[in-house]
């Protein structure tokens, strides 16, 4: 009887092993905002959730293989509110809304190889140049505005996050299709290959003959193109451009990244633990709404939450 219990115990260790820290908390949150607020589990409210998760899963499934390289993106935040300024400066002037999309995502991909090339071969850390370029997004966005909003963006762009097709509204849409692309370039990709390894093993791919430079800038790209499209939600969420409304998001980001399960060192990446890290977020910034607790509250819950989760991964290393 006693091997038997044991055997059962070993057993549901190894269960728990395998589960994520991630899918621990994001279950936790789910039970603890559902017992205060009987709205939480409504269909209109997890249905917000998805769609005010999306402009983060979108930065935050690039920046997944910015740290998987050994990188960081400190600028993605200021980056995503410039382009959205940028795409809502367009439309202000031309009311072309294809301009104004192809503008953002040109900005976003010209920052993100700048970023890309100074880090590379100037050899310079990750976290100081894009900390360095965040300053220079965010001074854009300001003197391109005069620190003011521009709202005269016309009616369409509106459409693109408070629109719905099937019943389903389109941020979904695009969320599913920013996913299904990254995963797509991550796990099938000779590119993805080469990501893990210029975190794993960078010197392996030279004795290779791959251009690993060159590959390393396009991680950055990726970053600056994704953060410019989703800043084409951003404008239509807003139905106007601000000079200041994504700053601070890069925070969000790397944190449901940190949070999903990749590390730091050695090209260790999960891009669904990315994603379950990014709901984990929304289920608990909305849960925290929900129950009337201030935003400055909020930013130290979230730090709580990657340090919560980080331990529960460590614990279950060492059981």
């Amino acid at each position: 009887m006693r091997n038997t219990t044991m055997s059962q115990g070993s057993a549901m260790t190894e269960t728990l092993k395998r589960i994520p820290g991630v899918a621990l908390m994001l279950f936790v949150c789910m039970l603890v905002f559902s017992v205060l607020n009987a709205d939480f589990l409504s269909i209109a409210n997890l249905t917000n959730i998805g769609v005010q998760s999306t402009i983060l899963l979108m930065i935050s499934l690039p920046m997944t293989l910015v740290i998987m390289a050994e990188g960081i993106d400190m600028s993605i935040g200021a980056l995503l509110t410039f382009c959205g300024v940028i795409a809502a400066y367009f439309l202000a002037l031309t009311h072309n809304v294809p301009l104004a999309i192809l503008m953002a995502l040109v900005v976003g991909l010209v920052i993100g190889i700048v970023n890309g090339v100074i880090i590379v071969y100037l050899n310079m850390p990750p976290f100081v140049v894009t900390l360095g370029m965040l300053g220079i997004c965010q001074s854009l966005a300001l003197i391109l505005t005069d620190g003011q909003t521009i709202s005269d963006v016309g009616e369409t762009i509106g459409l693109a996050y408070r629109g719905d097709f099937l019943g389903i509204p389109l941020p979904i849409y695009f969320a599913i299709v920013s996913y299904a692309v990254i995963h797509l370039l991550l796990y099938h990709t000779r590119f993805g290959t080469y990501v893990f390894a210029i975190g794993g093993n960078r010197d392996a791919l030279k004795l290779a003959g791959v251009r690993v430079n060159l590959h390393h800038i396009a991680i950055y790209a990726l970053s600056g193109v994704m953060a410019g499209a989703a800043s084409v939600l951003l404008t239509a969420r807003m139905n106007s451009g601000h000079p200041t409304a994504a700053i601070g998001m890069e925070f969000d980001a790397i944190a449901a990244v940190i949070v999903g399960g990749t590390s730091f060192e050695k090209g260790n990446g999960w891009l669904f633990g990315t994603f379950l890290g990014v709901i984990t977020v929304g289920v608990l910034r909305n849960g925290l709404n929900l129950v009337g607790v201030q935003s400055s509250i909020q930013v130290a819950s979230i730090g709580l939450l990657v340090l919560v989760a980080l331990l529960l991964d460590s614990f279950k290393s060492k059981a």
